[in-house]
């Protein structure tokens, strides 16, 4: 009897995450579909997802027709400097916050929390003026540090709460061992804290690689075009490329679905390296 329920309960789940697979995959085959699709149809009456006449013709007109390849970088360059700065940053302040007592400690806490309350839409006008007064519009630097301040808030807390769970015991037997503070962090806390790193790097990533509001006011240049931008380039008043449009956006997904699968690889061993043995 037990083993009949187990098969039973069994099968429901698999046919369950089936069924949820693929509702998660159609729009992928969606798009996918559009960017095969001859003379730039949105919609269709066929529900084949290989159509009639198909052709990859918008792949190979976003690389030679299109400065594609330029926004790309424009894009991982930005996202790469924005990580690094993410990490670097919210790792050494979640460390201070969470380890230090400091004037003002609790106000700071405070004040990160706080402004993960107001949408970056909001804070739009006050970092566009001062990106006037410091005349950082129309460059990487100026686009760099919206972004940048837009993740930091919610990495910072949350590297603090993950270094709260680390014993503190950990660093004084290093200390009584001769590493200095330092040491102690970088050697024995740094690794412990990868599965965090890990969220933080993606999420400065994430708020990077895809955001468009910001760009837009921020770059007028196309030749400093990102991604988002280039894509916002394929629509006009007269129409829309949706081949191209379609095309781009698969192909803009692959790096952070690789980075995604990387780290959550990395995720996985992070976790168990967070284990003390007794």
């Amino acid at each position: 009897m037990k083993d009949k329920k187990k098969i039973i309960f069994n099968s429901l789940t698999y046919i369950f995450l089936i069924g949820f697979t693929l509702i998660s995959l159609y729009p992928i085959i969606n798009v996918f579909t559009i960017s095969i699709r001859p003379g730039d149809k949105l919609l269709s009456t066929s529900l084949a997802i290989i159509p009639e006449n198909a052709s990859f013709d918008a792949y190979a007109a976003l690389f030679s027709d299109k400065p594609f390849l330029l926004w790309m970088w424009n894009s991982f360059l930005v996202s790469a400097v924005v990580t690094l700065t993410g990490v670097a940053l919210a790792s050494t302040a979640g460390y201070a916050l969470s380890r230090f007592e400091f004037i003002g400690k609790k106000l700071s806490m405070l004040g990160i929390l706080t402004t993960q309350m107001f949408p970056a839409t909001m804070l739009l006008l006050p970092m566009y003026i001062m990106l006037i007064k410091l005349e950082l519009i129309n460059s990487y630097f100026g686009l760099i540090i919206v972004y940048s301040a837009t993740a930091l808030p919610f990495c910072v807390w949350q590297m603090k709460g993950f270094y709260d769970t680390i014993p503190f015991s950990l660093e004084e037997s290093a200390r009584i061992d001769g590493c200095n503070r330092w040491q102690a962090f970088y050697k024995i806390i740094f690794p412990l804290a990868a599965p965090a790193l890990v969220i933080t790097a993606l999420f400065s990533f994430m708020t990077a690689w895809s955001e468009y509001i910001v760009a837009a006011q921020v770059i007028q240049d196309t030749n400093l075009y990102t991604l988002p931008l280039g894509l916002k380039s394929f629509e006009s008043r007269l129409g829309t490329e949706w081949g191209l449009y379609a095309a781009a956006s698969l192909i803009v997904s692959i790096p952070v679905v690789t980075l995604f699968i990387f780290l959550s690889k990395w995720l996985v061993s992070g976790l168990t390296l967070g284990s003390v043995k007794g």
